[in-house]
């Protein structure tokens, strides 16, 4: 005997009825699935990793480590620049730091004498580098912001050549540099 799979006493037989209600063998409608389960958001029970902030000391830090790690922050860069040329002890510069308001002040703290010119020639001061031409370095610091070049002279006579531009951009960086010191 040929049992025809079509038929309505194979599909009963094969638990296949087409019986109204019944739900597992409705047309499924285009664009739309019928999905066995329903799908859930799953929340797991571990809570998200916490990273400590870049800014955030760690617990036990000495002074001079909170001053590192400040200065060598990138927007500090141009003041580090001059900080290592002036080859002072850290403890005077700290010192200086929080008792001065101003970067000529600060430079007069650490026994160096500021010399203002209206503008300095970067390119003809390279050739002045040594103890023959005076110069013990020249730092430049190319402002984007003012599209102009802040050269500052570290001299062997224990004097800081610079522009006025210059003092007023460093004297900026000291102010913003003893506010996150002094947090």
């Amino acid at each position: 005997m040929t049992v025809n799979r079509n038929s309505a006493s194979f599909k009963v037989s094969m638990g296949e009825t087409d019986a109204p209600g019944d739900e597992r063998h409705t047309p499924i409608q285009p664009g739309r699935t019928k999905a066995p389960f329903p799908t859930k958001t799953i929340m797991t029970k571990n809570p998200a990793t916490i990273r400590p902030m870049p800014d955030q000391p760690p617990g036990s830090e000495t002074e001079q480590q909170h001053f590192d790690r400040i200065l060598s922050r990138n927007e500090f860069k141009p003041l580090k620049a001059i900080l290592n040329e002036l080859r002072m002890d850290n403890s005077a510069m700290r010192g200086a730091i929080v008792t001065t308001n101003s970067y000529p002040n600060f430079l007069g703290k650490l026994g160096y004498r500021v010399v203002l010119v209206p503008q300095i020639h970067e390119q003809d001061c390279y050739s002045r580098l040594g103890p023959a031409g005076g110069i013990r370095a020249v730092l430049p610091h190319h402002d984007t912001a003012t599209y102009s070049t802040l050269v500052t002279l570290v001299n062997f006579d224990a004097t800081v050549t610079t522009t006025p531009k210059s003092v007023d951009f460093f004297s900026d960086q000291l102010a913003e540099f003893k506010t996150h010191l002094m947090k």
